[in-house]
């Protein structure tokens, strides 16, 4: 999946395809979340900030798996 770089210190780049959200975390570990709405997506990508975001918003709702 194409990534592109966040201003982050948590997380160093996103990406989003057909509802999975790819994570590549500073320490180098990726995640994918599954089932993630392109509107959430959206939020993510206009949040102040983006670990907050993952934190509140992500990590809660949705499954993910280390890639």
């Amino acid at each position: 999946m194409r990534r592109r770089p966040v201003n982050s210190s948590s997380i160093k780049s996103v990406g989003w395809s057909d509802g999975t959200l790819e994570l590549e975390y500073v320490n180098g570990y990726v995640y994918q979340y599954d089932e993630v709405p392109q509107p959430t997506f959206a939020a993510l990508m206009a949040a102040s900030s983006i670990g907050a975001y993952v934190n509140k918003h992500i990590k809660p709702h949705y499954d993910c798996r280390e890639v």
